[in-house]
């Protein structure tokens, strides 16, 4: 469906949300893998567009948090590849789709024994582990400062309840930690990386929070008001990049043809 001006997206967003998504919401169910995200109301359901122009149309439950889980890996991938650049990030994860499940460990097992990319659980926690600071709540901050300046609010923090559900829970993570540490991709205590990893998780915003995020991306990494660069032009294509080859993991190729967005 094509819309031409703002009054036709204000009712086709409104519509969406009355009708269709409810819709295909009653398909899904609400993810109980972490205990405390079993809690979440399934009833809920927002939906906010960004305009080039820094406009925002929303329908539904758009002032509920929701925690960004791995939504979070693509932002932590982000602030990396500015801190340390491309050879240093791909010298320890890999740059290919896969179509082993997001926590698989099996790939690992292969020589090299590095993630394929920085999507998956594993490729994740190497990303995670080269945030730079000197404690876990240094480099928690630093992403955290990160997130508020790409989404435009500063109130931005993180669920304790889910971090803490998260952490005590994240058994195949520790796993795939160890076999990291095993084959010198990561050198850090793996506790102290669970506990980054799980706080980034847990990172919570609204879904007009995120759609700010997803504009930054859209617009090569400037600020949509003050044209600001918040990232350079080079780590905002990679990024959209892994989303489109790698965001909806073994899924990926499907969601590119069928929906054609980064994800």
């Amino acid at each position: 469906m094509l819309v031409y001006n703002q009054e036709e997206l204000v009712r086709f967003v409104e519509e969406l949300r009355r009708s269709r998504a409810k819709q295909y919401a009653r398909y899904g169910k609400v993810a109980d893998y972490i205990p405390a995200l079993g809690k979440a109301n399934p009833n809920e359901l927002s939906i906010a567009i960004y305009t080039p122009d820094d406009e925002v149309v929303s329908a539904g439950d758009v002032t509920v948090k929701v925690t960004l889980q791995s939504i979070s890996k693509i932002i932590a991938l982000a602030l990396v590849l500015i801190d340390r650049g491309e050879d240093e990030v791909f010298h320890k994860v890999g740059m290919e789709p896969t179509d082993y499940p997001f926590h698989s460990i099996a790939k690992l097992e292969e020589k090299p024994a590095k993630p394929l990319n920085p999507m998956i659980n594993a490729g994740a926690l190497v990303v995670t582990s080269m945030i730079q600071g000197s404690s876990v709540s240094e480099r928690l901050e630093r992403l955290l400062a990160f997130v508020r300046r790409l989404a435009g609010n500063e109130c931005i923090s993180y669920s304790d309840e889910v971090a803490r559900s998260e952490y005590e829970t994240a058994f195949l993570n520790r796993s795939l930690c160890y076999f990291l540490k095993q084959h010198r991709i990561i050198d850090e205590d793996v506790e102290e990386l669970m506990e980054l990893y799980t706080k980034q998780c847990a990172i919570e915003m609204t879904c007009i929070d995120l759609a700010r995020i997803g504009l930054v991306l859209a617009l090569d990494g400037r600020d949509p008001h003050s044209s600001e660069p918040l990232m350079p032009l080079d780590v905002a294509r990679i990024c959209k990049t892994f989303m489109v080859t790698c965001g909806m993991y073994n899924s990926s190729g499907e969601f590119a043809i069928k929906v054609g967005i980064p994800a």
